[in-house]
């Protein structure tokens, strides 16, 4: 059996996977709170749970951060007490098994690559719209690591080189504008603005508005609401454009905690492509696909890591 672990900013999921046939048979979930040797021991927790007295032939890690390929959690802004901790090899220690690290984003898109809507394209870039972004990038059918195992921190490519300041201290990344937390301020902002009185309605207050108010007005056809989707989904395309210079994919796959939104989002931002990306009059039109796999993504897509890192008998 193979374990797939996504840690996030909160919460680690494991997951038990049947190398075989690919298919899930056990889910564990615990709490990511704690510095590296806390972490560890929830892990290994988390493994012995999910297979019991056997042993799991190797173990994927999906972490949110700059997860190197030696296991080492070189940065996250969601967990800053794994900053430079060697998490993987202090897992494998733990657990006596191989783990094999990797983002949690490009985990994701290993799953969507093989099980999901990335199926069928050999060239696509997966991405994870919630709190922040994250994306996976999967080129000729294999997932794109770059040198360091670092590829994919594209919602920190900055779109405003003179916009406001994230949270990172970045000015103008595409997060600040796309990911979930914008959905939300751009609510807020046109509330505040007396533009959007149904998101004060269904949040109670101004301040309390957040994207998921932005979505349920807009599944209520609100006028409002779906003035600001159209400005969000503007934004959106501009970093997915980017990435069209870049990566050149056939198709680019849109999921995170926004998933929900569902057909809206994927067209909105189809329709705002061709009004961003040069020469777009010239290119095959790039397919905008939801994501598939919800949640369970990260951890399958972790497992699915390990399975494929082992070598060849």
């Amino acid at each position: 059996m193979i374990v797939g672990l996504d840690v996030g900013g909160t919460n680690a999921r494991g997951m038990l996977i049947d190398p075989d046939s690919l298919s899930i048979v056990g889910q564990e979930r615990a709490s990511s709170a704690g510095d590296g040797a806390v972490l560890v021991e929830t892990l290994r927790g988390l493994v012995e749970r999910l297979v019991g007295d056997e042993q799991p032939t190797a173990v994927g890690l999906g972490v949110a951060g700059l997860a190197q390929r030696s296991g080492t959690v070189r940065y996250s802004p969601n967990l800053p007490d794994l900053i430079e901790y060697p998490l993987g090899p202090a897992l494998a220690e733990a657990t006596g098994v191989p783990v094999a690290t990797l983002n949690d984003a490009s985990a994701v898109a290993l799953a969507e690559a093989r099980l999901g809507a990335g199926r069928g394209a050999d060239d696509f870039v997966s991405i994870t719209l919630g709190t922040g972004i994250g994306a996976g990038v999967v080129v000729d059918g294999s997932l794109a690591q770059g040198a360091f195992g670092f590829a994919g921190e594209v919602g920190h490519m900055v779109v405003e080189v003179e916009g406001p300041t994230h949270h990172t201290g970045q000015r103008g990344p595409w997060e600040y504008y796309a990911s979930g937390s914008a959905l939300g301020a751009q609510g807020r902002a046109a509330a505040a603005a007396g533009e959007f009185a149904a998101g004060v309605a269904l949040a109670g207050s101004v301040d309390a508005i957040t994207g998921f108010e932005v979505a349920e007005a807009l599944r209520a056809g609100d006028d409002d609401a779906a003035r600001i989707f159209d400005g969000f989904c503007r934004w959106v395309a501009v970093g997915c454009a980017n990435l069209v210079m870049i990566m050149d994919p056939q198709r680019i796959v849109i999921g995170g905690g926004l998933s929900g939104i569902g057909q809206p989002l994927a067209g909105g931002v189809a329709s705002w492509m061709p009004e961003v990306t040069l020469g777009s009059a010239h290119r095959p039109p790039v397919e905008i696909r939801m994501a598939e796999l919800g949640d369970e993504a990260g951890a399958l897509g972790a497992g699915l890591f390990a399975l494929e890192s082992l070598p060849a008998d």
